[in-house]
């Protein structure tokens, strides 16, 4: 189960990807692809082709 700050912004990528990204790859996706900061406070989503796995990247800054 997931608890949520009611602040924390979620971003979903719509196109899928490859599953075999590490951390590296999806934050690079983040940078390059949409163009934001992977290192604020959110929550990025990503899905692969057939949308069965969802990989995820979140940070917490206090």
């Amino acid at each position: 189960m997931f608890r949520f700050d009611s602040g924390l912004k979620v971003y979903l990528h719509r196109e899928p990807v490859d599953g075999r990204k590490a951390i590296n790859g999806l934050a690079l996706l983040v940078e390059q692809g949409i163009g934001l900061n992977p290192f604020e406070p959110a929550l990025f989503v990503f899905s692969n082709r057939r949308r069965d796995r969802i990989p995820r990247i979140q940070s917490f800054r206090r």
